[in-house]
């Protein structure tokens, strides 16, 4: 979402390069060109005057700090800047209240609230948060049956409701279903409309009412850019919203929503949706998203996002694998499965430092297309294939090719890449901790 606005920020700072000092000159120059960029990405006009005004007070005169150029100096003062400006650090739910906790789910229609409700649930549960789906949508056609669904993929029973029920009491008696299961959390999803009447305004401040909720979650499309944050202001003033889920992050918007919703409403962003997979959905970060809009990466959340695919004991036994060189085609599926579960892999590459710069890597969606086709791939070999490479002469190549819908260069290349990994591992071996040291010396 911010590879423009990165890029911009960084041809700005470059002016900085090659001067010893932060002086009132270079520093009026290059707050114009971020003046500029930001206003671009679509940023708030009052939100974009009060951040320059703070970097050039703070950065005026300063001394370069040993071992910073003037061009890093500047840049910490506008990452600084930046995470003060989204909020300054992590904003979580607030479930510290008796159980169940009512989070009500509001915003327009089309901003993705009933697809966010069920990432929230599965958010939740893998907290340990026993969760309770509501669907008080009773207008949108299906709205219902695409809770139902959700709650079905992820395990997460779903009230029953009908259409010609009222939405304020599908909320009420299900927060006494709750109650009454010894539930911890009700999600509800409320209806949206094409835009603010006075008639959704009314019904949500009933149901607010009725189930007191400790979060009203305002769900806002990102894609939207400034229009998020005048719907976020709106929602605000109406419902003093306790906070914002910021969907389709991962998209090509400008960025100006994520910069300007804290500062305009007060109030945080609590959750991002950068994805369409149902585990797409992180806590939100202002620290990891000013180094994201800065080209630094976010190597926490990928941390994160991997710790929770990713088995401990089945990494120790594959780690053990490489070391013997046992590595096989069903291990390497395993693999593939658990990157998958991830995300994309340009965005995967987008968090690591200087990777989310070579737009040839982190922009292309190549790289999903060919996991896809080298999974297909091996899911065509036989157990046996998969166990032993060596058996896969020229006729099963055919085959393997003829299952998976590609070419037998294809299952040539992948043989061949295969090989070589098994190749280098052994070469690591062998060479043991000391050989190692010496190549990265």
């Amino acid at each position: 979402m911010f590879e423009s606005l990165s890029d911009k920020l960084e041809v700005s700072f470059k002016k900085l390069r090659g001067h010893g000092k932060l002086t009132e000159d270079n520093i009026k120059e290059v707050l114009r060109d971020v003046r500029m960029v930001l206003l671009e990405a679509d940023v708030n006009f009052v939100v974009v005057k009060q951040f320059v005004k703070a970097v050039r007070e703070r950065a005026m005169g300063q001394e370069v700090l040993q071992s910073l150029t003037p061009a890093q100096q500047f840049v910490k003062i506008v990452h600084d800047e930046l995470v003060a400006l989204m909020g300054g650090s992590a904003s979580e739910l607030d479930l510290a209240s008796a159980p169940p906790v009512a989070i009500l789910m509001v915003g327009l229609q089309g901003s993705g609230k009933t697809t966010t409700s069920g990432k929230l649930a599965l958010h939740l549960k893998k907290n340990k948060k026993r969760v309770l789906l509501v669907p008080a949508d009773v207008y949108r056609p299906a709205a219902i049956d695409q809770l139902q669904s959700l709650g079905r993929q992820i395990d997460v029973p779903v009230f029953p409701a009908t259409t010609g029920q009222d939405p304020v009491a599908i909320s009420r008696a299900a927060v006494k279903q709750a109650r009454d299961q010894g539930l911890d959390v009700v999600i509800i999803d409320t209806a949206g409309r094409l835009h603010i009447d006075e008639t959704l305004m009314a019904e949500l401040e009933r149901i607010k009412s009725a189930v007191e909720p400790r979060e009203i979650l305002l769900v806002a499309d990102a894609m939207t850019g400034q229009e998020a944050v005048n719907i976020a202001k709106s929602f605000n003033d109406l419902l003093d919203i306790t906070g914002v889920v910021l969907t389709k992050l991962d998209g090509d918007a400008r960025g100006g929503a994520a910069l300007s919703i804290k500062a305009v409403t007060g109030k945080p962003i609590k959750l991002v949706g950068e994805g369409e997979k149902l585990n797409a959905l992180d806590v939100f970060h202002p620290d990891r998203m000013a180094s994201r809009i800065l080209g630094m990466g976010d190597v926490l959340t990928l941390i994160e996002r991997a710790q929770e695919v990713v088995d401990e004991k089945n990494a120790a036994e594959m780690a053990r694998k490489l070391r013997k060189n046992e590595f096989n085609f069903e291990d390497f599926r395993q693999q593939l499965r658990q990157i998958k579960k991830m995300g994309s892999v340009g965005g995967l590459m987008k968090m690591i430092p200087g990777l989310g710069k070579v737009k040839e890597l982190a922009d292309n969606e190549d790289y999903d297309k060919e996991l896809v086709k080298i999974e297909a791939i091996i899911n065509s070999m036989t157990a046996r294939e998969r166990r032993d490479y060596r058996l896969i002469n020229g006729s099963r190549r055919k085959r393997i090719a003829r299952g998976s819908g590609t070419t037998v260069q294809d299952v040539n290349r992948l043989l061949k890449n295969y090989l070589e990994m098994r190749k280098m591992m052994k070469k690591i071996n062998k060479m043991g901790p000391r050989g190692l040291k010496r190549l990265f010396k």
